[in-house]
């Protein structure tokens, strides 16, 4: 009997330790649960601050990237701002500049009274804004509109300028926000010619003929000049069809922008019966120019380029056998071809600035500059060798808009005439410290300079160059000449 009541009594203190236990756990269920109610309820702002804070980094990344694109393109620049986001300093030596020379940039104004200022408020400037193609709502993806948009000088000496916007977000409960960002610039000069070369172009005997031929821009030669006949240097005439059409499709070669600017005399291997060696030549042709008055050929230091390309661009060092090595390769590599390098697949697939060093990576000498052979069908971009190239294309090059240039005294992006150039092989800039040496017809749309000539392997095999006039204003696609700067993105309120 003693046994069963000791049992029964065990079994009620099980029993109640169970209730214990249970109710413990609902006890602290419900603790748990109101834990989390209350966390809840306090999470909701630290949730929705975040959200605002991704928010205005979206903005504020859209408006940078409208903001830099109307820099570096004219036809998405709003008209109403264009002029004052060109290059508006700098000289007849250096060209046009964002900065003047103590390093000053054109931005001078400030928060309260801006260079730019384009308000929502304001009709116009909404249509601006937020309406038009070249406006910021595909940026932003439906996330906001841009309530103000100010441009003002740097906060920091050597900066271009600060961008602030004020967004907003357009959801239902709306949340507007300021932020700010500082903009540099990168000191790419700009090329105000077609074509540059640092020593004479052709020479006086038969197949010796210079192998360049220009459409849109000027030809600017150091040394002498030779053709093969007068017909050959191009006429210039203000009423010249502006089309695609290669010279040798002409009845006579005429342009309406083609300056000769030549260093040394102009010479005709085959002059016109009768007229001697010295007939008369086309007014736009200029001998003698140097020393004085003297022919400005624009300067790309070696230093300035290589620098840029290790932080914004592509750099490759170049062997005796023309390979190409990327940046810290070691001794062992074996490099690769400057086709797998630099070839474009597509119309847009921009290389942008490729600086291809000498053989020793030291500034050009006669005794350390490798030789290029550019043999791509197709290269986007700004080709920038520290040697000698031959071009020798492998096919027909491909089909590209282009505009023309705008006519004297008038500016305005309307005045250029859209174009359709075929076969061009390269479509920006071929840069050459040593020679360059046509293997294969070319065409190039953008500029060429050479350090020193430009040669030919016979009559007929030459480079037919398109200038495009953005280069004159230091526009290069593919490269920031004007970028947003690390660390600067702030949000005001």
């Amino acid at each position: 009997m003693k046994e069963r009541r000791a049992s029964e009594f065990m079994n009620l203190c099980d029993k109640g330790h169970v209730l214990l236990a249970s109710l413990m756990l609902i006890f602290l269920l419900g603790v748990a649960g109101m834990t989390s109610l209350y966390l809840a309820g306090q999470d909701g702002p630290g949730v929705s601050g975040m959200k605002e804070a991704n928010v205005a980094q979206q903005l504020a990344n859209g408006a940078a990237d409208v903001v830099m694109s109307w820099f570096h393109d004219p036809s998405v620049t709003p008209t109403s701002i264009a002029g004052l986001l060109m290059k508006r300093q700098g000289d007849l030596t250096n060209g046009p500049s964002f900065f003047d020379v103590a390093g000053r940039s054109q931005f001078i104004g400030t928060a309260g009274h801006p260079d730019i200022l384009l308000d929502a408020a304001n009709q116009a400037d909404n249509q601006t804004l937020n309406d038009s193609p070249s406006g910021f709502s595909r940026a932003l993806g439906g996330l906001g509109r841009i309530l103000k948009l100010k441009v003002y000088g740097p906060l920091q000496p050597g900066l271009l300028s600060t961008v602030e916007v004020t967004a907003t977000t357009v959801d239902h409960r709306p949340v507007t926000r300021t932020v700010q960002l500082q903009l540099g610039a990168l000191s790419i000069p700009a090329v105000r010619s077609a074509v540059q070369v640092g020593q004479a172009l052709g020479a006086m005997q038969p197949g010796g003929e210079s192998p360049v031929m220009v459409h849109w821009g000027d030809q600017r030669v150091m040394g002498d000049l030779a053709v093969q006949r007068v017909e050959d240097l191009v006429f210039k005439n203000t009423a010249a069809p502006v089309t695609g059409q290669s010279y040798d499709q002409m009845l006579y070669a005429q342009d309406r922008w083609t300056e000769y600017w030549i260093g040394g005399i102009v010479s005709v291997i085959a002059p016109p019966p009768g007229q001697g060696a010295n007939p008369p030549l086309p007014e736009n042709v200029h001998q003698q120019q140097y020393p004085t008055p003297g022919v400005r050929l624009d300067q790309w230091d070696y230093d300035l380029l290589k620098k840029i390309s290790l932080r914004w661009g592509t750099y490759y060092r170049l062997d005796r056998m023309g390979q190409l090595h990327s940046q810290g390769a070691s001794d062992s590599d074996q490099g690769i071809t400057p086709a797998d390098a630099l070839e474009s697949q597509v119309i847009g697939d921009h290389r942008g600035l490729v600086f291809i060093d000498t053989i020793d990576g030291q500034s050009p000498r006669a005794d350390n500059m490798g030789t290029l052979v550019l043999d791509t069908d197709y290269f986007e971009g700004l080709l920038v060798v520290q040697g000698h190239v031959v071009c020798r294309p492998r096919a027909a090059g491909k089909s590209v808009p282009a505009l023309s240039p705008s006519q004297p005294g008038t500016e305005s992006l309307g005045a250029r005439v859209p174009v359709q150039l075929s076969g061009i092989h390269v479509n920006g800039l071929l840069y050459a410290a040593g020679a360059i040496r046509m293997e294969r017809p070319t065409r190039l749309y953008g500029a060429m300079m050479a350090g020193q000539s430009v040669t030919s392997i016979g009559t007929g095999t030459v480079i037919e160059v398109w200038y495009n006039a953005d280069l004159a204003q230091g526009l290069f696609r593919g490269v920031p000449v004007v970028y947003r700067v690390p660390g600067t993105w702030l949000a005001k309120y």
